[in-house]
């Protein structure tokens, strides 16, 4: 790359490298911080709770060992969720007043596909799931842009191809073991907070990211029936073991607008270490009541960011700190049959917000605390079912003091919507 290489001379460098260490990070976003509230839409329809019942192959990203709890047979699944978040950021400039930006990224759309069948005290199967899907696109003329007309969006996805195996012991007590397959990627094209440049690397695809890696992570699971009515499950996922995310883009200098090619970098950029227990009640036989309690290890995957940058002379990484604290999940819910095969749903998740406001970034809020959720499951026959669900996060509104410089708050509101449609035919 000699044309790149013409401009890595020592200001150019001093300049890139400021820029890298002011770099306001790029958490990932969804609703509860990265994670989606729920993976399904029977869990959906109960807030999330999934643990210790049965909720159709969704438990691949829930809890393995409850796809032990279903007859012998296949199962097909097929899945959307539609992810439709509203946020806006605010300054107030001392001399231009208040300024406002909305992005109008309003959709994100996350497919399933599964097959995963029961064998005497074995299941087993694959699934593939893409786990989170969010950013926003504030255009290139909203104040965010500080007048260079270049564009500011983020785009954020993991997606995880899942190998479950799962052992009945005995007619109580469910044991799962399962590997996953797990991608990540990323788009990024942000106006530098000291102004000396904006880096872009982005491939416009709603599916794919620019920047990308690959890598494992495992998943154990237990359910054990007390009784017919009661059950406890409890789950354990590991950290996510992805090599550094990698693509290539532009660095514009500013002032002047010079564009420099450059490879870039998101390093150790990883899904959180994550365990729970839940408990399902079937109080009477069209009527249940399931909760989760999930801890979310934030502190040990969020705790920095880094982004490295290479114009030809070498990778210079910038770290910021984000410090985000680990988050207790809640999630309860209920299921009332109101005629053979007809189920309704309803639930409520909650969790606090993990980010401090002092690294809030408009590109990437993850503020969202609470969800009411809706939902409904048919059993249509001769193996076929559908079921569909929403959830509703009402806004969360959060103001990082210094978001735009020393002195420079900047508040972001983020409500959200997500809708849930499965379909699964049994063989």
């Amino acid at each position: 790359m000699p044309h790149a290489r013409r401009f890595v001379h020592r200001p150019t460098r001093t300049a890139i490298a400021a820029a890298v260490i002011a770099l306001v990070a790029l958490p990932a976003a969804a609703t509860n911080g990265m994670n989606l509230e729920a993976y399904g839409a029977k869990a959906g329809g109960m807030g999330g709770a999934s643990f210790a019942h049965e909720n159709g192959n969704s438990a691949l990203m829930n809890n393995p060992a409850t796809l032990g709890l279903r007859q012998e047979g296949s199962n097909l699944g097929l899945g959307l969720t539609v992810l439709m978040p509203d946020v806006n950021t605010r300054m107030n400039h001392p001399q231009a007043g208040t300024m406002n930006a909305k992005s109008g990224g309003d959709a994100y759309y996350m497919p399933s596909l599964s097959l995963v069948r029961k064998s005497g005290k074995f299941t087993y199967g694959a699934g593939m799931l893409a786990q989170g899907g969010m950013g926003t696109e504030y255009g290139s003329n909203s104040f965010l842009s500080g007048g260079t007309g270049l564009p500011m969006r983020s785009e954020v996805g993991f997606g995880r191809l899942m190998f479950p195996l799962v052992y009945n012991v005995n007619d109580s007590f469910t044991v799962a073991g399962q590997i996953d397959y797990v991608w990540a990627s990323m788009d990024v094209q942000m106006l530098m907070p000291d102004g000396s440049g904006h880096a872009s690397f982005s491939d416009k695809n709603d599916f794919t990211g620019e920047a990308s890696g690959n890598g494992w992570a495992v998943k154990l699971g237990a359910h054990y029936k007390v009784s017919n009515a009661l059950a406890f499950g409890a789950t354990y996922h590991s950290k996510t073991d992805i090599g550094d995310l990698q693509g290539s883009g532009t660095f514009t200098m500013l002032p002047g607008g010079m564009q420099i090619p450059t490879q870039f970098k998101v390093v150790d950029f990883q899904w959180p270490e994550t365990y729970g227990v839940g408990v399902a009640w079937q109080a009477t036989p069209a009527f249940m009541l399931a909760a989760d309690i999930k801890h979310l290890a934030w502190s040990n995957s969020m705790k920095d960011f880094r982004l490295g940058m290479n114009m030809g002379g070498g990778w210079m990484v910038g770290a910021m700190p984000q410090n985000w604290k680990d988050q207790t999940v809640l999630m309860i819910g209920g299921q009332y049959m109101l005629a053979p095969g007809l189920a309704l749903r309803a639930g409520y998740n909650h969790a606090s917000n993990p980010v401090p406001d002092s690294t809030l970034n408009p590109l990437f809020p993850a503020t969202i605390e609470s969800h009411y959720t809706l939902g409904l499951g048919w059993n249509i026959g001769g193996g076929h079912s559908v079921a569909g669900s929403l959830a509703i996060a009402p806004k969360v509104t959060r103001t990082n003091p210094n978001m735009f410089g020393p002195g420079m708050a900047g508040t972001v509101s983020h409500s959200q919507k997500t809708l849930r449609i499965n379909y699964n035919y049994s063989f």
